[in-house]
């Protein structure tokens, strides 16, 4: 009973510590600048097939257009850590690269660098080979999530699908040298002494400095489906993972515990899958997952071990009367993120952001369209599976704004303040140090402008699928393909 109570009572309490809902000191529109792109820029090949048919006296010339674009550099997620000094990238490739915010202290515009260079690159895990289930496990990094800096080292959290790795990430300007007794630093052996004075004693001396990865844990064995969500606890001490049917407790020290379990006795009766859960950024006893049906779930792992049921649930009404075959698609949550203050959640699926405030359940408090000029174009969406990508979603270091990437190497920004919106592009037309970023529309008619498009005309091959927000000033990082984009607002 003291459990619930006090449960409710943090439901219940004031909870206006967020910035979003204070009137002073707003911030005006966010202008965003080019600032760098990392990863190799291609440029499409592009081929002229001709074809000649004379039998029926006609001449075709097709334009093929070919990437060159390696399959393993495609990034797979973007994560600032805690105070957005390092930024880390994994890609298809199995490859974690992590890149550090200029140290030098170097003004631009009166304010610090926003300049980020390559800090280590390490392989975090690589392909591997199921025999029992006789499937491929690729090597794919699905998530990275920082733990907060505790002393000289950083220390990161990888997956796959199927495997969490714990890296410890140092640098070391000194080695050891001397202290060989026994052999020689080149194994050749010594001759023993003859007292402890003519010991060697080992040295520490300076050398160039390096920074090492090195594997310290390997969460594994615990997940039947693929892996598609971490989290990080704020006690720092446990974190989460989830599949399909289940989510998993850990410890950095110790071991597993499942905490969900969505898996119905007859697959058969399977109704819905988990997409993403994330734990509270405040609270280590509250976790928030979602589903493929569009549901929120808000456990209290206070109330029992196993939480299969939830303190809260976050849904709309469902409005039968305008559903379709692609509605329960669309629905489905591809991202859930809790605001820094940790009054509201923020979910992203194919269409629409929504926000959501944890004192009201029944529906969203904010709904953000992110692309509905798509929904006239769902049956094609459908057939090329882009109805299927995942979508992420992030909240700026102050809560007033919200991020989300889209098709045609566009990006949302949403302030939440002012009720506008903006559309821009990664493009690497921009790669030029202080580029102003000019807003893009999507439209329909003949006459447009230079900043406008048509459905038609979007590429849908190219898309932000992972863009992350600076945790405390205005940087955006955006994944496009095999590079990465970073923008930032000089004012």
């Amino acid at each position: 009973l003291a459990v619930l109570l006090s449960f409710h009572d943090f439901m219940a309490s004031d909870l206006s510590g967020c910035s979003s809902e204070t009137n002073e000191d707003q911030p005006g529109e966010i202008q965003w600048y080019f600032s760098q792109i990392k990863g190799q820029i291609e440029t499409e090949v592009i081929n002229e097939v001709i074809t000649d048919d004379t039998q029926f006296g006609y001449h075709l010339s097709n334009i093929i257009h070919c990437s060159l674009v390696i399959h393993a550099d495609v990034i797979s997620c973007v994560e600032f850590n805690h105070d957005g000094e390092l930024l880390a990238t994994g890609d298809k490739g199995g490859r974690i690269v992590i890149f550090q915010r200029d140290q030098s202290n170097k003004l631009v515009n009166g304010h610090r660098s926003p300049e980020y260079k390559v800090f280590s690159t390490f392989q975090s895990h690589e392909p591997e080979f199921d025999y029992l289930k006789s499937i491929e496990i690729e090597e794919k990094i699905n998530r990275i999530r920082w733990l907060k800096r505790k002393n000289v080292a950083h220390f990161l959290l990888s997956t796959n699908d199927k495997t969490i790795k714990l890296w410890k990430v140092t640098e070391r300007d000194k080695r050891v040298d001397g202290g060989w007794n026994l052999h020689d630093e080149y194994g050749t052996p010594r001759v023993l002494p003859r007292d402890s004075s003519a010991l060697h004693l080992p040295k520490l001396v300076p050398m160039e400095m390096v920074v090492e990865a090195s594997r310290r844990r390997v969460f594994s064995n615990a997940h039947a489906y693929h892996i598609n969500s971490l989290s990080v606890n704020s006690d720092q001490e446990t974190f989460l993972s989830s599949d399909d049917l289940r989510i998993n407790l850990w410890h950095i020290e110790i071991t597993n515990q499942n905490i969900v379990d969505a898996k119905p006795a007859n697959m058969e009766d399977l109704a819905e899958v988990i997409t993403g859960a994330t734990f509270h950024p405040e609270h280590c006893n509250l976790f928030a997952y979602s589903s493929s049906r569009g549901t929120i779930r808000l456990c209290d792992m206070r109330d029992r071990a196993l939480c299969d049921h939830p303190a809260c649930v976050f849904e709309e009404p469902e409005d039968t009367s305008s559903n379709t075959f692609f509605t329960e698609i669309i629905a489905s949550v591809s991202d859930v993120k809790f605001s820094y203050c940790g009054d509201y959640l923020l979910t992203r699926d194919y269409l629409t952001l929504k926000v959501w405030d944890l004192k009201m359940q029944n529906r969203p408090l904010e709904t953000y369209e992110v692309h509905d000029y798509l929904r006239s174009r769902l049956c094609t969406l459908y057939e090329n599976d882009c109805m299927f990508d995942k979508f992420e979603c992030c909240w700026s270091g102050d809560n007033r704004h919200l991020l989300t990437g889209a098709y045609n190497n566009f990006f949302r920004t949403f302030n939440r303040e002012s009720g506008t919106d903006m559309t821009l592009e990664a493009t690497p037309e921009l790669a030029q140090f202080h580029t102003m970023l000019s807003p893009k529309r999507v439209c329909y008619g003949s006459k447009r402008r230079k900043d406008e498009f048509t459905p038609d005309a979007l590429d849908y091959s190219k898309k932000i699928l992972h863009c992350v927000w600076h945790p405390q000033d205005n940087i955006i990082a955006a994944a496009a393909t095999n590079n990465l984009y970073i923008f930032n607002d000089y004012n």
